[in-house]
């Protein structure tokens, strides 16, 4: 389905260091489970996001706007045959993701600005995306790669992340181009992800404690945009 039953979920994020990913990592592997679908524990994401001339989405973020939306197309590993099209929503420091499945030739045609066939695709999410790139200028913006390192904890539907080595593209035009050249974004470092639904159990709460590290609103997506 395009459109998921919406559920709001809880999130933390930290910018920590190498010896806290290690400690963290080491209490998590004796309570939690890698996640399944990663490929020896991790996976690379790309992502391209999308913004319009005025940085509407950039904007929201830094300025810290209530509610707030962004979308992306996004595909795992390099491997084209599967790309979604998500919106990340953002309520009352609450978020949710509604996503959409796309095929290669129609994340190009988004890419390349042909979009009159988004209007009869049959997914609520592409049409809403069309709407947006005619009424706000929306157009594919900044790309976003990073290796994910991923855990679950089934109590709580706890999902624990650790992202690193986040690098962007000076052009978004080859977004699909396994081959185009990323570069550092920056000084960028690891960023630990908590999300959760109704609770957070607190074997989890205790593994994650970084002591001297506050909850912050780091965006790998602004973060991205330090070249443009």
């Amino acid at each position: 389905m395009d459109k998921q039953q919406i559920q709001y979920r809880h999130e933390w994020k930290h910018e920590i260091s190498y010896s806290d990913l290690l400690a963290i990592r080491s209490r998590l592997k004796a309570v939690a489970l890698p996640d399944p679908h990663a490929a020896d524990g991790k996976y690379l994401i790309r992502s391209i996001y999308f913004d319009n001339l005025r940085d509407k989405a950039l904007r929201e973020k830094v300025d810290g706007v209530n509610r707030r939306e962004k979308f992306r197309i996004r595909f795992y590993n390099m491997d084209t045959s599967f790309i979604s099209l998500e919106k990340k929503s953002r309520v009352n420091g609450l978020g949710t993701k509604y996503s959409a499945r796309l095929t290669l030739e129609e994340a190009r045609k988004i890419a390349d600005g042909d979009l009159d066939w988004m209007m009869g695709s049959g997914r609520p999410l592409v049409e809403e995306l069309y709407c947006k790139m005619v009424s706000q200028g929306l157009r594919p913006r900044t790309i976003v790669d990073y290796t994910r390192e991923p855990y679950v904890y089934a109590p709580g539907n706890v999902r624990v992340t650790f992202d690193y080595d986040i690098r962007t593209g000076l052009m978004n035009t080859g977004f699909l181009d396994p081959e185009i050249v990323t570069v550092p974004a920056g000084d960028a470092g690891i960023i630990l992800e908590v999300k959760w639904d109704n609770f957070l159990p607190s074997i989890i709460k205790d593994c994650v404690q970084t002591p001297g590290r506050r909850v912050t609103a780091f965006s790998k997506y602004a973060q991205c945009r330090i070249y443009d």
